[in-house]
């Protein structure tokens, strides 16, 4: 992304807009934040131009102005007309689900991902889904609507990744995976959210760096013969990480709210989770797995013009996990 005044001044507004959301303790200037956000993600989406950018941001604006339609009719009914409390609830809770792309809503978001930028996706995926969890979290609760959109999330989120070519999309549905475990951890507690989506938005960013630095968009580049093995390793360690893999970091918070989730007993609904991220891993490793028995035909001519401090960060990154793991297991 090319870094003038205009792309300054609507990053801070973005950077703003989520703040004000956040930080706010009136609904109406929690909905103004989120509008504030929603019109400077815009023009950064549409930065190149092109058409699919301008296709992806027109899909981004209706979605969310529809959500935050639903919002605001939520607020006015809660405040103006006796309405049944329990209507107003669903209706404000579907608006931040559509927000942040959680299955059932989800539809829009693999094909806006598909349409955008590396450094776009890495925004939608991380910092775009901080205000309407904060703002679900004030009155999510434990019951059949949660359960139903975790669920969703990661059956989605599993099953919608298998007949990608696409990484963008790959990435998307994992995003929607993500949502459902982050989710339970709002149930949870708040510290557990956001020790989940710090994790979560560390290992996206990671992958996605690496992305963007080699010109990754779809799986036929990577089983291509261009790239040489540390860089394979490096992308596919990452790639794992996010997927849950023990004993990589990924696999940390995951590992904390299946702990959680048996003390408070509900089994059934984690045993789901953890087979969906099963699901995951497999065309993951699958992925993998292709692009490295595919290289026996490698050439000397491979481009070694690689960015070695992003190659070195992502496997710091990614392999943090094991000490923290034997660290939790000695303690």
């Amino acid at each position: 992304m090319k870094m003038n005044l205009s792309m300054m001044l609507f990053t801070s507004s973005l950077i703003t807009g989520t703040l004000i959301t956040i930080s706010s303790s009136s609904w109406l200037l929690m909905w103004i934040g989120l509008e504030m956000n929603l019109m400077s993600f815009i023009p950064l989406m549409n930065n190149n131009k092109t058409p699919y950018e301008s296709e992806a941001s027109m899909k981004y604006f209706m979605v969310q102005a529809m959500a935050s339609m639903m919002l605001l009719m939520s607020l006015i009914m809660s405040e103006f007309i006796n309405f049944d409390k329990q209507f107003i609830y669903l209706v404000f809770l579907t608006s931040m689900f559509i927000k942040m792309g959680a299955a059932p809503f989800h539809f829009w978001f693999p094909g806006v991902m598909q349409g955008l930028s590396w450094t776009n996706c890495m925004l939608i995926m991380t910092w775009q889904k901080i205000a309407p969890m904060i703002m679900s979290s004030y009155i999510l609760t434990s019951g059949m609507m949660s359960n139903i959109i975790m669920l969703t999330s990661v059956i989605v989120g599993a099953i919608g990744g298998f007949n990608q070519t696409s990484i963008r999309k790959i990435m998307a549905y994992s995003s929607i995976s993500h949502i459902g475990w982050m989710i339970m951890a709002i149930l949870m507690s708040l510290n557990y959210w956001l020790m989940y989506f710090l994790f979560y938005s560390l290992l996206s960013i990671t992958v996605v760096l690496l992305m963007n630095n080699n010109s990754l968009f779809y799986l036929s580049q990577i089983f291509s013969l261009k790239m040489n093995n540390s860089l394979k390793f490096t992308l596919f360690l990452a790639i794992l990480s996010l997927g849950g893999l023990p004993p990589f970091l990924g696999f940390m918070p995951k590992w904390l709210i299946i702990q959680n989730c048996l003390l408070f007993e509900s089994t059934l609904l984690i045993i789901v989770m953890i087979m969906t991220t099963m699901i995951t891993l497999y065309f993951y490793l699958r992925m993998t797995y292709s692009a490295f028995t595919m290289n026996n035909m490698s050439t000397i001519w491979i481009n070694q013009n690689n960015n070695k401090s992003i190659m070195f960060m992502s496997v710091l990154i990614s392999m943090a996990g094991i000490p923290l793991i034997v660290a939790i297991n000695l303690y």
